[in-house]
């Protein structure tokens, strides 16, 4: 099943788009579609706070990485400033999406 997307006219897809689209193409009613996408992302923060990779076959892979204290600079006065260690999220899509990228060429 492949959803439509035409509707969409911003640059960026929201989750009231993401929800509108399930409300549209599945009939899932306004609330039900919503609190879907909304469980969605929340599972998917949940797993990613606990330490855990987010799988998407046919997507990607999010994973949280541990970032190591480093010196910094203020590029603005050249003073030099600690940068604390930090967890960070990564994604790297998986071959079948950047096929996708691949194949869709811009403006055409």
């Amino acid at each position: 099943m492949e959803l439509a997307v035409e509707s969409i006219d911003s640059p960026a897809l929201t989750k009231a788009q993401l929800a509108d689209l399930l409300f549209e193409e599945i009939g899932l009613n306004k609330r039900e579609a919503k609190d879907m996408v909304d469980a969605f992302f929340d599972l998917i923060s949940q797993s990613l706070v606990d330490g855990e990779d987010v799988k998407l076959s046919g997507f990607g892979n999010f994973q949280i990485r541990t970032k190591a204290p480093r010196p910094g600079r203020n590029p603005r006065t050249g003073e030099l400033i600690p940068i604390a260690a930090r967890r960070v999220v990564t994604f790297h899509a998986s071959s079948k999406l950047k096929e996708l990228i691949q194949a869709e060429k811009p403006g055409a």
